[in-house]
């Protein structure tokens, strides 16, 4: 018989974000989202940064951040392995808009960088989790 959900888990070096079962997974993978749902074909994919959607056994959607890592689905067993991984209630919105304005205070000198310089990636990607964070938090950026 076919299974209705699957166990998901996602942890970060520091700690253990989420474990519980899901009835679907849609997460961001390096070339686009990607939607899990039980019995999944075996799969490893690389992260991006952006939401992970959740759909818990009750119905409830938990929506995460996570930036940078692996997804491993095996066996009904879905395991996220991140550099950052947050609920939306344990982001610090503060800290997001702090660091979402020295990403575009950075960035703003672009004219002194170029598109190789690694400082110029280093910020593109702050700003780009500083937005999510603060998305995923429903907080305004400071553009809007």
């Amino acid at each position: 018989m076919a299974e209705k959900s699957f166990e998901v888990e996602i942890v970060t070096p520091e700690r253990s974000v989420y474990k519980g079962r899901a009835k679907s997974l849609v997460l961001p993978a390096i070339d686009g989202l990607m939607g899990i749902l039980p019995n999944h074909a075996p799969i490893v994919a690389a992260l991006d940064i952006g939401p992970v959607k959740l759909e818990q056994e009750d119905g409830r959607v938990l929506t995460l951040m996570v930036s940078d890592g692996f997804l491993e689905m095996a066996d009904n067993h879905a395991r996220i392995l991140a550099d950052v991984g947050e609920k939306s209630s344990d982001i610090d919105v503060e800290r997001a808009r702090e660091a979402e304005r020295r990403a575009r205070e950075r960035l703003g000198l672009r004219g002194k960088a170029t598109t190789d310089d690694v400082d110029f990636h280093r910020a593109e990607r702050a700003l780009q989790r500083a937005l999510w964070r603060l998305s995923i938090a429903g907080k305004p950026t400071s553009l809007g």
